[in-house]
């Protein structure tokens, strides 16, 4: 490295030693090994992640469902009770399906929207893959 110490400071690259074709080959077959083995992992934890959020988004699927069906047990109770009788525990019944139903629907929702299929695209992945292209396509300029 050489500075100037009158001027701006200038660093210059070092100039690196020759090296045979065989060698730089060698060199680029080992990292992009290397490289692969790495994506792999990422790939592979990453879908870890992604297939873990599925499976609580399916609980709350499945949740929903379970609330829901109660909900729709107490509307047939409330149907019942509003056919046998003309009296406030039909309405009360009524009262509590409805809210079931709206509490079900909800968690429904939320695991519907959660289990979406770009949810589960292994996006670090994808952007990690587009940047060794990248730096490969550099190294072979």
């Amino acid at each position: 490295m050489a500075v100037d110490t009158d001027g701006p400071e200038v660093i210059e690259p070092r100039v690196k030693p020759e090296r045979s074709i065989a060698t730089l080959l060698s060199d680029v077959a080992g990292e992009s090994v290397e490289l692969l083995r790495q994506e792999l992992g990422l790939f592979k934890a990453e879908m870890q992640e992604k297939l873990s959020r599925a499976g609580i988004s399916a609980a709350l699927l499945g949740a929903g469902a379970l609330v829901a069906y109660s909900g729709w047990l107490f509307l047939l109770l409330a149907a019942v009770y509003a056919l046998a009788l003309v009296l406030p525990p039909w309405a009360a019944a009524l009262i509590v399906g409805v809210l079931v139903l709206a509490i079900g629907g909800v968690l429904a929702l939320v695991g519907k929207n959660r289990m979406r299929a770009d949810a589960l695209a292994p996006e670090r992945t994808m952007r990690s893959l587009s940047e060794d292209r990248a730096w490969i396509k550099e190294r072979f300029r």
